[in-house]
């Protein structure tokens, strides 16, 4: 009888281990495949994000160029190109003074000129040579402040 209920306990201890060790493994099988499905969901929208900020980003792009290519266009027309340079600028110095509420023009003047002073070599590389003024003349015509 000893045997028997030591065998008794044992085969149960057994079962209860067996059923104990397959739950977990079902319940570790179904959170291994919820996962792995929310990596694949998280991937692909992290993908799509990329491609439409990269879509964004060169549409961006292409409108600051188009805008860019109109100033010039409209600067080379004689008087309207007058009006059109004042106007760009004038808008231009609206917009900064949202962000500098307290700046006055001189201090938009400075802003601009130490700008256009560190640009100066890229925009002068983009002018054909005939035409390229000297580096030196142009940064002497830049108000320092």
């Amino acid at each position: 009888m000893r045997r028997i209920f030591a065998f008794l306990r044992t085969a149960s201890f057994l079962a209860v281990l067996s059923v104990s060790l397959a739950t977990t493994a079902i319940s570790m099988g179904i959170w291994a495949v919820s996962l792995t499905a929310q990596v694949t969901t998280m991937t692909a929208s992290a993908a799509a994000a990329a491609i439409a900020n990269r879509k964004a980003i060169a549409a961006a792009v292409l409108r600051t160029k188009a805008k860019a290519r109109l100033r010039r266009a409209l600067v080379v027309v004689p008087i309207a190109g007058i009006a059109a340079a004042v106007a760009f600028e004038r808008q231009d110095y609206l917009e900064w003074q949202t962000d500098h509420p307290e700046g006055d023009i001189e201090d938009y003047g400075c802003e601009v000129g130490t700008v256009s002073a560190e640009v100066i070599d890229d925009v002068l590389q983009d002018l054909p040579e005939t035409v390229r003024p000297s580096r030196d003349w142009l940064l002497s015509r830049v108000p320092s402040c």
